[in-house]
């Protein structure tokens, strides 16, 4: 993505919306139900939108992609978020979107040829072997350890959630090459590397989790993995550097799935406030029934200009690290209080896996949860914005 490229209008979004829209109408709320109850993952509804061509909105041009920018990708998520499929639907696809990004800016003329145009198309799936059980998120702790050999790496150590892995055939593996104590800086070290999944070196192991069953999550275990040498990102050492890269774009893009949940979830409060008759009256006559659904929508707008803002400071190429967290932190508290204000206007059917809002409000608790957590957001601005001591 060029900063020099100009940001989209309204018809441009609107079109991308209308777009997506239509892919994922065939996949109705039965659908979401049967893959929340199963734990299938959505293949029909990947296989759709790579047909579709949204697998690769934020790839380049040249390698089969739309070359577009965060803004068009955050509104592609909103709406496939607030079609029904909420978590699990987006982010069925979202992996896809900014997780690969190393590959884009520091892979080889010869890498991005041999690996972008499979994750486009959605031949290959890949997962992400980043975070550790006694690291989280002090990346800089980890301690898969990769081993330099002759032509390769022998790679060994464990990950968790690593999602995907149950279905994905490639794995974007952070490891180091250095191992804490022997470096100057914490970030030097560490390694990145895109490579095939070998199941007969890489025990994975299924996380039965509270929701988004359908996009699988798992703790993996890696022993004497071989890594070629072809299949590193850039250099040796200065994975840590690569990886930030990704982490605005990811934190707008859980922003914008978040406002789509919370969205879904309103919409189907509001239409049974409108349905639903007790004492002889719609209980949306009730101002105890209005006044927090008209709350939890003017939540969900502050939150999507914070979202929108976010993504078009990145896309003009400005710094946006306040607002793109600001931006998770706003839209998953907005998602989560709408998903359970929504259970709460259902009463006792709210209760009921029928009426999908269970379901929405069991998806929006990640969105407080992943991939950062709201008190190193509020950390975060504290120390770069209010200028506070750094208190971790």
């Amino acid at each position: 993505m060029s900063a020099q490229r100009p940001l989209p209008t309204e018809e441009d979004l609107e079109a991308i919306r209308e777009g997506v829209r239509a892919v994922c109408k065939p996949f109705d709320d039965e659908y979401w139900l049967d893959r929340d109850n199963d734990g299938k993952f959505p293949r029909e509804f990947h296989t759709a939108m790579a047909e579709a061509g949204w697998l690769g909105i934020t790839m380049p041009e040249e390698f089969g992609g739309s070359g577009l920018g965060v803004t068009e990708a955050m509104t592609m998520i909103r709406e496939v978020a607030s079609c029904g499929g909420g978590f699990a639907a987006s982010s069925t696809i979202h992996i896809n979107l900014f997780g690969p990004h190393p590959i884009v800016v520091e892979g080889t003329d010869e890498q991005k040829a041999r690996w972008v145009p499979r994750l486009v198309s959605g031949e290959d799936q890949v997962c992400f072997g980043f975070t550790e059980p006694d690291a989280g998120l002090n990346t800089t702790r980890i301690k898969t350890f990769a081993e330099k050999v002759p032509g390769g790496y022998r790679v060994n150590g464990q990950k968790v959630w690593t999602s995907t892995a149950q279905v994905a055939n490639k794995i974007m593996l952070l490891t180091r090459t250095t191992k804490f104590e022997d470096v100057k800086k914490p970030t030097d070290g560490i390694t990145i590397f895109y490579t095939d999944l070998d199941r007969s070196k890489i025990d994975v192991h299924l996380i039965p989790k509270m929701g988004r069953k359908a996009v699988d999550s798992n703790a993996i275990f890696i022993e004497d993995l071989f890594i070629p040498d072809e299949d590193r990102i850039g250099e040796e050492g200065k994975g840590f550097g690569y990886i930030l890269h990704s982490l605005n774009p990811e934190r707008i893009l859980i922003a914008a799935a978040a406002t789509g949940i919370g969205s879904d979830a309103l919409r189907r409060g509001v239409n049974y406030a409108k349905e639903r008759v007790v004492f002889d009256r719609p209980i949306g006559m009730n101002q105890g029934i209005q006044h927090p659904l008209a709350e939890r929508w003017m939540y969900l707008q502050s939150a999507w200009l914070m979202v929108e803002k976010a993504a078009r400071l990145y896309d003009s190429g400005l710094p946006c690290g306040a607002e793109a967290n600001s931006a998770k932190f706003l839209a998953a508290r907005a998602c989560h209080d709408a998903a359970w204000q929504a259970v709460a206007t259902h009463g006792g059917f709210g209760y009921a896996k029928e009426y999908h809002v269970e379901r929405l409000y069991r998806e929006s608790a990640l969105t407080r949860l992943a991939p950062i957590t709201e008190q190193l957001i509020m950390s975060f601005i504290a120390e770069k914005v209010l200028d506070l001591p750094k208190s971790y």
